[in-house]
């Protein structure tokens, strides 16, 4: 079974499930934009993973369709928000919503998205799915929701602050990355009608593989060419961001060398990228980086032994490993 072929016969049917949605939405306008982002595409890992649980512990697609749609969509918002608080202008090869319609649209966009999300999950109609499980399912989303705001406040507050503890970066990655893509887990198992074993084993599953996506990007900015992540190498390190690589290496570098990353990061300069590298390499940065993320995904594929063997099992499997194989 190939991942991405297995990614596009779930986002068929999801993106038709948006599509319904989004095409409820007026004005002109508001509907254009609040569209722009699906149809620039998307891996879709986010729904798939809503699905693929929910046959795991013997659910169905139908059952848990309109909930991974949800997902889709609150991940979409979230990244039309952070592109208006981070000023970037691209996304997924595109000009970013708010460089096409203006920053109020955007935002108007990013919260009808968001809003149509949680009318999806309470669109659950499946005479085999209980009213309790819906309303289960819309607990776990609307949690992670709660977590991906706290998480950005996070991001925000570590912006020229150098001394971030590796728990406090770890916490926020989870909350901002990792705990929608538990809560698909979570949301899919809980629909299929999991187990209380299953459903606390696919969650854990979600939240590992979630944790390691993220580091999997920090560790990519770094060791990718510029034609595979589709932003210019080093990038993180332009911006002064606080990676895992930048947290290692503070924590591990003499205070010369601490001192000529700390200035590196506050001068947004693309050519003290290689400079910022060699100190990474000088202190085992990257490979460290790269050690954390294949350790969550191990965990996680362990995890998959709570449910039986399936095809739908064996597509979780392959979407752990496409964490760390995939180039952007």
């Amino acid at each position: 079974m190939d991942v991405l072929e297995l990614l596009k016969k779930y986002s068929t049917e999801v993106d038709r499930e948006i599509g319904k949605a989004l095409d409820t939405v007026d004005p002109e306008e508001l509907h254009d934009a609040s569209k722009h982002l699906i149809k620039a595409g998307g891996k879709k890992i986010r729904p798939s993973l809503v699905l693929l649980s929910s046959e795991a512990v013997g659910g169905s697609v139908e059952g848990a369709l309109k909930t991974a749609a949800a997902v889709e969509l609150i991940h979409t918002f979230s990244l039309i928000h952070d592109d208006i608080m981070d000023q970037d202008e691209m996304r997924r090869g595109l000009p970013s919503v708010h460089t096409i319609w203006g920053e109020p649209m955007a935002i108007l966009a990013g919260d009808i998205i968001f809003s149509l999300a949680f009318e999806l999950v309470t669109q659950t109609h499946n005479e085999d799915i209980p009213s309790k499980r819906v309303v289960e399912a819309l607990k776990t989303v609307v949690d992670a929701c709660i977590k991906i705001c706290e998480g950005q406040a996070f991001d925000m507050s570590f912006e020229g602050k150098f001394d971030v503890q590796e728990k406090e970066y770890m916490n926020m990655i989870y909350k901002k990355t990792a705990a929608l893509i538990a809560a698909a887990t979570k949301a899919g198992a809980i629909l299929g009608g999991g187990s209380e074993e299953q459903v606390k084993a696919l969650a854990e599953y979600g939240r590992l593989i979630g944790m390691a996506f993220q580091i999997q990007d920090d560790y990519l900015d770094v060791v990718s060419e510029e034609t595979a992540i589709g932003k210019p190498v080093g990038s993180d390190i332009v911006k002064g961001k606080m990676t895992l690589m930048v947290v290692h290496a503070l924590s591990k570098a003499s205070a010369e060398d601490e001192e000529v990353l700390i200035s590196i990061l506050n001068e947004n300069d693309e050519k003290n990228v290689e400079k910022a590298i060699k100190i990474f390499e000088k202190y085992g940065s990257i490979n460290y980086t790269h050690d954390i993320a294949l350790k969550n995904v191990q965990k996680a594929k362990k995890l998959l032994i709570a449910v039986e063997d399936s095809p739908s099992k064996q597509g979780l499997s392959l979407l752990a490993d496409f964490v760390l194989q995939r180039s952007h």
